[in-house]
């Protein structure tokens, strides 16, 4: 069997995980052929392919990004473009596909499924949005970036008496701001799914102050103000309709400075959050589910997308996969409010 590998959407720590296994065992075992496609779902449109063999894999363990390269590009924008990648698939030889990326590169691997193909998905955001799995790889490396930099940042905001906000990934769930913050000891966290009250906001920080410690704020790069409380900006739309986020961190240090007095500086992660190597648990789940995608090849089951529920793999439809956003319960975020200010 010939089976295409590619990966869509945001590079994340642990893609390269799973390319590793998939070809690892599936040559191993199963003495299947692999083909990569280059940059996502551009890959299959164009036929751009490179070989993925065993020596492609070796030493990709450790190594963040993916080897395949990445994009957004969006088929249904391009006109004939579903048309195109089943054409370049028969073209080439293509039995089964293994689709890695999050709702936006899987939505398209479904729509290649209800139309004929063979299709496998493996769940990718660090933004653990994925409904049908307990967690995604990639999450625990971008908590764990950002929680070293809180940690940081407790010190100089400190030895300054700043206010000082971090700005995180998270377009429409808080899980990263949740957890990091939590973990980094913030003093206000600002997710997407709870829309916030500047005037208490600034409420935290003063009280902060007033204790003698420096406020830090961690806010979802979503998060936005409950209407009419704060300016909101809007910015350029992607290929898959969503807006390009970043800025809130900004607005929220000249509205704290503004309203407070108290000087406030702003550190934004971006990228920085799912570069480099992946941690030991985000290359042991990617490994996983690379291993049990390429057994549901294997198996020809099609349509599906490997999941992680407690501490077990299972397969999932890829309808049930990109139905809904998994956002932060607002008992969880409750949890934490506790230790606001």
């Amino acid at each position: 069997m010939r089976v295409g590998v590619l990966t869509g959407g945001g590079d994340c720590p642990g893609l390269n995980a799973v390319i590793r296994a998939v070809v690892r065992k599936g040559i191993g075992e199963y003495g299947f052929e692999f083909v990569g496609f280059r940059d996502g779902w551009r890959g299959p449109i164009n036929a751009d392919t490179v070989p993925l063999g065993i020596p492609q894999v070796r030493g990709i363990l450790p190594r963040g990004g993916t080897i395949l390269g990445s994009s957004r590009t969006n088929p249904a924008k391009i006109e004939g473009g579903f048309d195109l990648i089943a054409a370049n698939l028969e073209k080439l030889g293509i039995d089964a596909l293994i689709a890695m990326g999050g709702d936006d590169t899987l939505g398209v691997a479904r729509e290649l499924h209800h139309r004929g193909l063979h299709v496998v998905g493996v769940p990718k955001t660090i933004d653990n949005d994925l409904s049908a799995t307990d967690y995604t790889f990639g999450f625990d490396t971008a908590v764990n970036i950002a929680m070293e930099a809180i940690d940081r940042l407790h010190t100089t905001a400190e030895s300054h008496h700043r206010a000082l906000i971090v700005e995180v990934m998270g377009r429409h769930a808080g899980w990263i701001a949740l957890h990091a913050g939590m973990a980094g000891g913030a003093n206000v966290i600002l997710i997407p799914e709870q829309p916030f009250d500047i005037e208490k906001v600034c409420e935290y920080i003063e009280e902060r102050f007033q204790s003698h410690y420096a406020p830090i704020v961690v806010v979802a790069e979503g998060a936005t103000p409950k209407e009419g409380t704060m300016e909101v900006l809007t910015g350029d739309l992607d290929a898959f309709g969503h807006v390009r986020l970043g800025g809130i961190g900004q607005r929220l240090a000249d509205e704290i400075e503004k309203r407070t007095g108290k000087e406030a500086r702003t550190t934004v992660l971006g990228h920085i959050q799912r570069g480099g190597t992946p941690t030991a648990f985000d290359r042991v789940l990617a490994t996983r589910f690379g291993l049990q995608a390429v057994d549901a090849v294997r198996d020809g089951d099609w349509g599906k997308m490997v999941a992680l529920r407690g501490t077990d793999i299972v397969r999932v439809s890829l309808d049930e996969a990109t139905g809904e956003l998994k956002t932060v319960p607002a008992a969880r975020y409750a949890e934490v409010e506790v230790f606001f200010g």
